[in-house]
């Protein structure tokens, strides 16, 4: 089936195109989404007839999307989760976690802009994409941990197998610096 694409869309091409798609995945997505019209004769001169104003909303719409970036990017979202002790999580993060961890830092995100390439189901750091817009996308941190207090290390660089072999390495960067005594593995390090 051959559509027109009314957006840029990942792998099929940009605004404008005909493209040739599965029927499948127009009936079901594209043309309910209101990404793409039916490239018949009738609906081709209706494009060309509003593409000025399309090309107009998606500028103004990247340009916004583009601000937010400039904001968002880099952001680090701490996700908390039960899991092994061997780091692997009793269920796994989903997008809709993340997007809840991303209005919780005060952008509004829908899950359907996040895009997770494969299941998050480990303890640790992980980068996940968000497309806020069809042109735009930023790369959000995401540290997956058991508590703050693991969070924090895992932000400083250590290794979450290292903090579960040696959980007193929290214990004492905590008391080391508040009382300024060292234990006995402080030490021997």
């Amino acid at each position: 089936m051959q559509v027109i694409l009314l957006e840029r869309i990942e792998r099929l091409g940009q605004m404008g195109d005909v493209v040739e798609v599965k029927a499948g995945f127009a009936r079901n997505f594209l043309l309910p989404q209101k990404k793409a019209l039916r490239a018949t004769k009738d609906n081709k001169t209706f494009f060309d007839t509003q593409r000025a104003q399309l090309e107009a909303t998606n500028l103004k719409q990247r340009q916004e999307a583009e601000t937010v970036a400039k904001k968002i990017n880099g952001l680090k979202v701490v996700l908390l989760r039960q899991a092994s002790d061997m780091g692997q999580l009793y269920g796994s993060v989903t997008a809709r976690d993340i997007a809840e961890g991303i209005d919780g830092a005060g952008f509004t995100v829908q899950k359907s802009q996040v895009l997770v390439d494969r299941p998050i189901k480990n303890l640790g750091i992980h980068d996940v994409r968000v497309r806020l817009h069809p042109e735009v996308m930023v790369t959000v941190a995401v540290n997956v941990a058991k508590s703050d207090e693991e969070a924090e290390a895992q932000a400083k660089g250590l290794n979450p197998a290292e903090l579960l072999e040696r959980p007193e390495t929290l214990q004492s960067e905590g008391s080391a610096g508040e009382s300024g005594a060292t234990t006995p593995s402080e030490a021997k390090a």
